[in-house]
Order: structure tokens, then C-alpha cells, then sequence
């Protein structure tokens, strides 16, 4: 690391993966520091740092200076497993700062005291270092792949633990659509086939979380619940909580959810398509992650709930390590529960690939309705909310005309589409981050369906945007938009924006509103694409939003 780094990390402030720290701080507190970064997501820890970002120097530790070959060491011989870190003394203008950066830990790791210590942040945004419950350390040692929780074994479980009907509902949906060998198996065999049990004879928390009876489920996993909730104008219309076994609760939530999702239909072409306010597929598949990747060591519910246009699944326990909403697209699939996932794939009650996610998203966007929503995840659940409203008819039968004509969408396809459609343009780097790639991969996406006849391009180099095209708004039966779209009316806007901004300073999404009579997203919008083509600068964030003109 050099000054220049040093000076970026300075200005960031703490965070979740960086650290200030100033003397007095003897070895067992730096070890402990270490144990935190190292059970989150690594980081780097600057000692000689105020919190505030302001650099006094850090005391020399090892007589007239740093040995930072001599703190490694003590890092590694200190921790359990060793954590190997890198270590530098750099030399501000106002005194030497220790550098340490600690990658993120394959395993739990504590002090060799035994101190468990992990990161979080405080209500305030704050990041800081907790003690670790023993249940947080299996469930992070889960998180990161380093153990099964479902697969350790229950001593006080037995088979009289388990459901017969159980088993046989494996058997049923193994048959008609995984594993048909499953279900031609014993009971003791079908069990050894799926892994829940071991050589020994001793049952493992996934026998019982899959075939155990409820009654036995309450007992020996009690951190297990689902929950059906329907709350209309803030009333509470149902509200069951039950300790159902998880293949007979995927398909009891399922059934619960089904009054509530009504179908319509469109014409396209000769034929009826039917297009439910949350596609099954992707109920389906959210509620397999929510019962399989759950965090099992803590105590909460699967929790299904519908609120007017909007159904919520959470489930309790973070992403597995190094998943996020920004990444969630691309990251290699990882299952917090790998036997539990298992067992659902060999049932086919979820995708063999791991690619259930990408499922959900392409289902949704197919029957002309928004993506998922996981901005509500936090380190302590994950929430994916659905938004039902009214259905874009238009786009949904052009999908499917055009699928069916043998000119299939990809995901990224159908998520650059329905953005144009309701934001009227996209940039590079707005699909890029969209589609969760750089922006010369989201560029591949774009030409490609230029070439197909699909997007226009405008303008050049940083400037440039895509549209629809004029054949796809013929097809949509929106002829006359295309022509609007091509009008006046946004340059008109803009001309409005850039006024007011030169002889205010700035602008603020509700000034727009007023200035050119739009609502609050109509307003967004334009200055969004005034931004994406490099007209205004943001500065400030959500509320506090303002719009200067760009240099």
C-alpha cells in the first residue's frame, strides 16, 4: 500500500471492512481487531488512525521501531487457525501508521484464548466488534462453507422421529420429477440415499428438518417455523404459524398462497397465455431458498407474507459469505445447507444448476411484471419482495410472440428491455449495473439486441443511449409513443432543468416536479437520464439529492 491508498482509506472513514485504531492498544486488543475483520468480510486495520480519519502515529513496538515482520508473526501465533496477514509501516507527514490487512477467514477463527469476536454494524451505521454466540460461530462456520449445520448429527433423534408420510411425499415427488430412483427405496435405504443418516445409525438435523414429525421438530429443532401471513389495510386476515417438515411446507405455502394469486390472460396470436400476479416459477423457488439456505442455528420464521400488491419471503440469516444483492446474479451459487439443497434437487423441487435466482428474476420479467427486490436484506435476514401490481400486457405478450417465433430472451435481455420500456433509455454503465457485469460486458448485451432489431442506439461515447426501437413499438401497438418518445416534450423538460440550474445552482427531484408539472418518478426519471448523459452531476444521496450542471 502506498500514501496515495493510505490517503483513500483515510477519507472513506471506517467501515465495515476498515478499522482506525490509536494507542494505547497492546497486542491483545490488535489480535482480537484481527479475529473481528477476519470472521467478516477481511479488511484492513490502520493503527495510529482517530476515528475520525486523522493520523497521530502509532508507537513504536518493538523498541526505536515496527518490526512488521515481527506482527505477523504475532497475528498468526495468536489466532486459531492462524490468520496470515499483511503487514507494513507506512510514514505520514504526522507519524508512522501500522497497516494490516487481514483477509476474510476460511474457517471461524478466535484468539487462542478462545475470544470469538465478529463484525457488525451498530443502529447507527457504525461498524464495531461483537463477542460471538455459539450459534453465531456455527452459523457463520455455515455461512462460509466450512460446515453443514443439517448434516450434524441429533443424538436424542429416532426413528420414531420420523413421518412415514414424510418419506412417502419424497418418494411421490421424486418420481414425477427427480430422482426416480428415490422412490423405489426402503425407508432405510431412501434415508442412507440421501445422506441423513450416518453409518452408525445416528440421525442428522436434516432426517428430521425433511421427515421429522411436527411434534419432533418442535422438540429437537425448535429454531424452525413457517409462517403464512395476508394483511389487507394493515389488518391481519390470516396468520398461521406451524413446525411443518420442509417439503410438505414448500407445498403448503404454496397451496395457502394460491387463492391470492389470480391469473389473467392475453392474447398472443392464436393462443391464451395466462399471467399470474407472481409467476410460479419464482414463487416456487423462493420459498425452496428461504426453507433450504435459512440460517437453522437462529431462532425465526420463514415468513410468507402478502400486503396488498406486494408478497415478502424472509428468511432468517444473512446471505452465504461473499453473496450480496449487488452480486447476487453472478456469484457462484452457494448453499448455506448443502444437504438440505441437495435432497430439494433430487426431489426437483429446485433447479440442478443452482441457478434458481436467475429463474426467478426471468419468470417475473416474463409475465410483464417487475424483478425481485432484495433491497431489504440485512446481515440478520434476507427479504425478497415481489410486486404484483398491473401487469404490462404489452410487453409480456411481445415476449412471449417473440419466444415463441424462436428468438428466446436471456435474463439479461429481458432485464435491459424492461428497464428501456418503463425508464424509456438505458446507459452502459446503468445496465452494468443492472445486469451486475462492467460496462463493456453490458455493452455486448446492448449491440446484441441492436443487432436484433430491438434497441437503437444514440448519441456517441460516454453520451450515448438506448431505445426501443421504432419495429418494437409497432409491435407493442405503440406506434404513436415511438413518435412522442422522439418529440420535443424531453428536450423541452431538460431545457426547463438546465435553466433553473444555471441561475439556481441546483436542483432537487421535487423542484423538477413542480417546474415541469411530472410526479415525483417522472421526475427522478429525467434527471436520471440528464445525469446518465452527462449533463448533471449528483451530489448528496436519497432525500438529500441535488442536481448540479457538470462541467
Amino acid at each position: 500500500m502506498d500514501l496515495e491508498a493510505l490517503s483513500q482509506l483515510l477519507v472513506g472513514g471506517e467501515t465495515f471492512t476498515t478499522e482506525f485504531k490509536t494507542d494505547p492498544f497492546n497486542d491483545a486488543e490488535l489480535v482480537e481487531t484481527v479475529v473481528c475483520l477476519a470472521n467478516g468480510s477481511g479488511g484492513c486495520l490502520l493503527v495510529g488512525v482517530r476515528d475520525d480519519g486523522t493520523v497521530v502515529g502509532a508507537r513504536r513496538r518493538h523498541d526505536a521501531v515496527t518490526d512488521p515482520v515481527r506482527v505477523r508473526a504475532l497475528i498468526a501465533n495468536r489466532t486459531d487457525p492462524a490468520v496470515v496477514a499483511d503487514v507494513e509501516v507506512l510514514t505520514h507527514h504526522d507519524g508512522d501508521v501500522i497497516v494490516i490487512v487481514v483477509p476474510q477467514a476460511r474457517s471461524v477463527v478466535c484468539t487462542v484464548d478462545g475470544k470469538f469476536v465478529r463484525r457488525a454494524m451498530d443502529v447507527r451505521g457504525k461498524p464495531q466488534c461483537l463477542p460471538m454466540r455459539p450459534n453465531e460461530v456455527v452459523a457463520r462456520a455455515g455461512s462460509i462453507g466450512a460446515q453443514d449445520f443439517a448434516a450434524l448429527a441429533l443424538p436424542d433423534a429416532s426413528p420414531a422421529d420420523l413421518s412415514i408420510a414424510e418419506l412417502d411425499r419424497l418418494r411421490r415427488l421424486a418420481v414425477q420429477g427427480g430422482d426416480r430412483v428415490l422412490g423405489e427405496l426402503s425407508d432405510d435405504d431412501l434415508l442412507r440415499a440421501v445422506g441423513v443418516v450416518s453409518l452408525t445409525g445416528e440421525l442428522s438435523v436434516a432426517a428430521v428438518l425433511m421427515f421429522g414429525t411436527e411434534a419432533a421438530i418442535r422438540r429437537l429443532v425448535p429454531t424452525h417455523e413457517v409462517a403464512f401471513q395476508v394483511i389487507q389495510s394493515l389488518e391481519v386476515r390470516v396468520n398461521r404459524i406451524e413446525s411443518w417438515p420442509l417439503v410438505r411446507a414448500m407445498e403448503e405455502l404454496f397451496a395457502l398462497l394460491a387463492p391470492f394469486n389470480p391469473e389473467e390472460e392475453i392474447q398472443v396470436g392464436l393462443f391464451r397465455v395466462g399471467l399470474p400476479r407472481y409467476a410460479d416459477v419464482a414463487v416456487r423457488e423462493l420459498l425452496a431458498n428461504a426453507l433450504v439456505h435459512r440460517d437453522y442455528t437462529a431462532r425465526g420464521q420463514v415468513l410468507v407474507q402478502l400486503e396488498d400488491d406486494e408478497l415478502r419471503v424472509t428468511s432468517p440469516g444473512s446471505f452465504p459469505a461473499g453473496i450480496t444483492p449487488a452480486n447476487l446474479l453472478v456469484a457462484p451459487p452457494r448453499a448455506r445447507n448443502p444437504l438440505l439443497a441437495d435432497i430439494f434437487k433430487r426431489a426437483g423441487l429446485v433447479e440442478r444448476t443452482g441457478r434458481g435466482v436467475s429463474r426467478v428474476y426471468a419468470s417475473q420479467l416474463a409475465a410483464g411484471h417487475p424483478p425481485p427486490d432484495y433491497g431489504r436484506t440485512t446481515d440478520a435476514w434476507v427479504e425478497v419482495r415481489l410486486r404484483g401490481g398491473p401487469v404490462d400486457r404489452l410487453l409480456a405478450a411481445y415476449i412471449h410472440e417473440t419466444g415463441r417465433q424462436g428468438q428466446p430472451f436471456s435474463l439479461s435481455d429481458l432485464l435491459v428491455l424492461h428497464e428501456v420500456r418503463h425508464e424509456r433509455r438505458i446507459s452502459s454503465a446503468r445496465a452494468g449495473e443492472l445486469l451486475q457485469v462492467g460496462q463493456e460486458e453490458a455493452r455486448v448485451v446492448l449491440n446484441r439486441l441492436v443487432e436484433r432489431g430491438m434497441l437503437e442506439a444514440r448519441g456517441e461515447n460516454k453520451g450515448r443511449t438506448y431505445h426501443l426501437a421504432a419495429a418494437v413499438y409497432r409491435r407493442l401497438g405503440e406506434a404513436s409513443a415511438y413518435v412522442r418518445m422522439r418529440g420535443f416534450d424531453t428536450l423541452q423538460q431538460e431545457q426547463i432543468v438546465m435553466m433553473f440550474v444555471e441561475r439556481h445552482g441546483s436542483i432537487n427531484r421535487t423542484q423538477v416536479g413542480e417546474l415541469c408539472q411530472l410526479g415525483s418518478e417522472q421526475a427522478s426519471r429525467l434527471l436520471r437520464r440528464m445525469r446518465d448523459d452527462g449533463k448533471l452531476i449528483l451530489t448528496g444521496e436519497r432525500r438529500a439529492a441535488h442536481y448540479l450542471k457538470a462541467e
